[in-house]
């Protein structure tokens, strides 16, 4: 294991400083300057977390990631644990918090208000472990100093396969960095989801999920995206229970949004037929979500960004589940998992590390259930790891929670489970259930005639 952390960025070239002209009537300027963008391969990494240790060691400096596969891992597996002897450092209940609320969100601090006997957080030694290819870490690197937001931040341009803004400006750039970090091309995944009631019962809802990425394809250039205006194209269909089995979604996310807002398709069982749902958006239900989260929690923030003001508040140190590896394991079942108020907290791992922090304030000329989200991004990947929402009142509503880990076959850091609590009606319900499902294919066989209405109707029909 001792390779599993090492640089794999060593043999980096430099930045290409010429600006591209703009596409069609758009001037892209560079979004930082040579000296910034320098700053990429010295003090900050690729993605533009930094480079070193913090000032009382507690966050490791980033040497690259997890860049090989433990002993014994095979793909297809459910991937091993590479940190498995790590030891729990310390244990945050209801009777210590007060000693560690400068290292929690107002949202995490709520949950041991709510759940005082029963939440816990076990605490880790930090492992910088996310990763990722190094012609993404270039495609990053070139983006840095083209990508330029459109259409008022509801669209993007000159950026392709890597991170847009590596040094983000506002909140604008940096939920977009999230909104496009790599994830991989081709992707089939199964899992499901469920939403216990208060008492702790569930009924387990099946997926199987399709996912084309043009925007992460190696080598795709800017130009090409902008033509299609496709950043990916996701289709799922119900698998259980039996009564909705066969339901299926189809969705065309687009780069400019306001251009070509994203188009989505429903095939019904009952009726048989393939409808268009505009409003598979924003603040629409997700699908057989109980009312328990919206459309744009998907992911923890996915969509376009028109109704709310961005800004960036700048980074903190906060703990967030990290190499959740041992939530990810196939030797669990979702009993073991899914318990009433929230998931068993035992099998969930925290670590220190750096995030940005964005916060989004609804607009006063537009309408959304959620008045204000804060998201806590990992700086090291750009995956949201924790977002306080709130509510028209201005308190706290609802706090999402995702669980990653590296998927060191791609590599990409992405979650495994993500959980969004809702403090009003105490319950959860927790997304991408895996442990019983066979692991994501990164290597499917998918074209874009897969992601047509039709298809959508045949998919259903199965």
């Amino acid at each position: 294991m001792k390779n599993i952390l090492k640089n794999s960025f060593n043999k980096a070239t430099m930045v290409s400083l010429a600006v591209t002209i703009a596409l069609a009537s758009t001037t892209a300027n560079a979004k930082i300057t040579e000296q910034e963008a320098a700053k990429l391969q010295k003090e900050l990494t690729p993605f533009g977390a930094v480079r070193a240790a913090s000032a009382d060691g507690s966050i490791p400096a980033w040497t690259g990631g997890i860049t090989e596969a433990p002993a014994g891992y095979k793909v297809g597996d459910h991937h091993i644990d590479p940190f498995a002897d790590d030891k729990v450092l310390y244990t945050i209940t209801s009777s210590n918090l007060a000693q560690y609320k400068s290292l929690l969100t107002p949202g995490q601090i709520k949950l041991f208000e709510t759940y005082p006997d029963s939440y816990k957080m076990n605490v880790y030694q930090t492992r910088r472990s996310a990763s990722y290819p190094a012609h993404v870490y270039q495609a990053t690197l070139d983006n840095a100093v083209r990508a330029e937001l459109v259409q008022n931040g509801n669209g993007i341009v000159q950026a392709a396969v890597g991170v847009p803004f590596p040094i983000p400006k506002d909140g604008l750039e940096a939920i977009w960095n999230h909104i496009l970090r790599y994830r991989g091309e081709k992707i089939t995944r199964q899992g499901g989801q469920a939403a216990p009631t208060a008492s702790g019962d569930y009924t387990y809802m099946g997926f199987d999920d399709q996912l084309l990425i043009p925007y992460g394809v190696k080598g795709v250039k800017a130009e090409e995206l902008q033509a299609t205006n496709i950043l990916f194209k996701f289709k799922q269909k119900v698998t259980e229970p039996a009564r909705l089995a066969g339901t299926a979604l189809l969705v065309h996310e687009t780069m400019d949004q306001i251009k070509t807002p994203r188009q989505a398709w429903t095939y019904n069982t009952g009726q048989r037929r393939v409808r268009r749902a505009p409003n598979v958006a924003y603040d629409a239900p997700g699908t057989a979500s109980d009312g328990l989260r919206t459309t744009d929690d998907f992911d923890m923030f996915n969509g376009a960004p028109n109704r709310y003001n961005w800004t960036l508040k700048g980074k903190q140190e906060l703990l967030i589940p990290y190499n959740d590896y041992r939530l990810h394991s196939d030797d669990l079942k979702y009993d073991q998992i899914l318990q009433a108020g929230h998931i068993n907290p035992e099998l969930v791992r925290y670590e220190k590390h750096r995030v940005w922090v964005v916060e989004a304030n609804l607009k006063s000329d537009t309408r959304h259930t959620y008045k204000k989200r804060v998201f806590y991004i990992d700086e090291d990947s750009w995956q949201i790891a924790v977002t306080d929402i709130y509510d028209n009142r201005d308190e706290l509503y609802r706090v999402g929670v995702a669980h990653g880990i590296n998927y060191y076959e791609v590599p990409t850091q992405w979650s495994t489970l993500e959980v969004f609590h809702d403090l009003q009606s105490r319950r959860y319900i927790a997304m991408g259930l895996d442990n019983e499902a066979e692991m994501y294919n990164f290597s499917a066989e998918l074209k874009d005639v897969d992601f047509t209405s039709s298809a959508l109707r045949r998919e259903g029909r199965r």
